[in-house]
């Protein structure tokens, strides 16, 4: 899956640059967000791509050197919910409501959240827990909902 997300990461870099640097998904025409806290000295976004391709971004300001994706979801105000696992730490079962209801975070053969980060380029497969992610001025972190056997197209990199 990762190889696809990178293949799928850099043939969409490649389709931006020739059509002049639109982000824009077919689907959705996400404008800059207003950051939360915008008079920081750094932003970070948050980027989530629902099932239906429909995408919303939220933009988070902070003074530090970096923010971590616990901080930037707390702070983004987006609704989330999380279930912790032994030994793994927290991870993500629902964002902005999706999916409504849930009784198993990483149910067999149902859609489940991917975590991506942008960090300068193109998305990449998070290596770590959403906790687990530094982020630096001008860096994102993605949310993916899709199918168990499923390799979407990325999510578009957020407006700045």
């Amino acid at each position: 899956m990762r190889k696809h997300l990178v293949r799928a990461s850099a043939t969409l870099a490649l389709l931006i640059a020739a059509c002049g640097g639109s982000t824009a998904s077919p689907t959705t025409t996400p404008s800059a967000p207003a950051c939360v806290n915008a008079g920081a000295a750094h932003h970070a976004y948050l980027v989530v791509q629902h099932l239906s391709g429909a995408t919303l971004q939220r933009c988070v300001g902070f003074d530090a050197a970096q923010i971590n994706g616990d901080d930037l979801m707390k702070q983004s105000g987006i609704e989330y919910q999380t279930q912790t696992f032994s030994g793994l730490g927290k991870a993500v079962c629902q964002v902005d409501n999706e999916p409504a209801q849930y009784a198993e975070c990483f149910a067999k053969d149902r859609p489940f959240w991917a975590t991506l980060v942008s960090t300068g380029g193109g998305w990449q497969e998070a290596q770590t827990g959403y906790a687990g992610i530094d982020l630096k001025d001008g860096d994102a972190l993605g949310w993916q909902y899709h199918a168990q056997d499923a390799t979407p197209s990325p999510p578009p990199l957020p407006k700045k």
